[in-house]
């Protein structure tokens, strides 16, 4: 059985409400999260969040765990098929959550909750602000007159997606000028599985 590493609000929710979307049965490791003050100090097999330990497969980082599960589990579910016209929309999305909206999120996080020295930094985490902002716009752009990011169908992207804009929320970044981006975390929140996964 799958080993989920898991700690509240963290990177870990990804992958724990895929699994509930997949409804793959899998052990729940709680781990009591540590403020970053020293590099690599969660108590998981990398000493950070999230990571799985799968019979002879050890694994960190939320977005390769994702595809692993995809392609170990999913048997076709919530990513379109190899070939598809929509599997690079689908892959972009996928990377776009994590290795360019939720950067600049990690840097106002690290100043305003950990650091503690914003305002030291003001421009760091002005400018900080503002690529989030820029990196919402394109979402929020691309999901007009959809559901969800490859249209009528919830995929995995939104599972990557969903919690970089929720993280956007609780720093003030996602506001009342992303009409399409609320509503659509809204849609996202309300799934039964998110709820499981977001449990503590």
């Amino acid at each position: 059985m799958i080993k989920l590493y898991h700690a509240p609000r963290t990177r870990s929710v990804r992958v724990r409400w895929l699994l509930e979307e997949l409804e793959v049965p899998y052990e729940l490791v709680p781990v009591t999260f540590k403020p970053p003050t020293k590099t690599f100090a969660q108590d998981t097999p990398f000493g950070k969040l999230p990571a799985i330990v799968d019979g002879d497969v050890t694994m960190g980082e939320s977005g390769a765990i994702v595809e692993y599960l995809l392609e170990r589990y999913a048997n076709g579910r919530l990513a379109p098929a190899i070939g598809s016209p929509l599997r690079g929309e689908f892959l972009q999305w996928v990377h776009y959550a994590e290795a360019t909206a939720f950067p600049p999120l990690g840097i106002i996080v690290w100043h305003t909750l950990f650091q503690r020295d914003a305002d030291q930094v003001p421009g760091v985490v002005a400018g900080a602000r503002e690529r989030a902002a820029a990196a919402l716009d394109v979402v929020e752009r691309a999901l007009s007159g959809k559901v969800y990011l490859l249209g009528t169908d919830f995929s995995a992207a939104d599972v990557m997606m969903g919690f970089t804009l929720a993280a956007a929320r609780m720093l003030g970044v996602l506001d009342e000028r992303y009409p399409n981006l609320s509503a659509y975390l809204s849609r996202l929140e309300s799934r039964p599985a998110f709820h499981r996964a977001a449990a503590t």
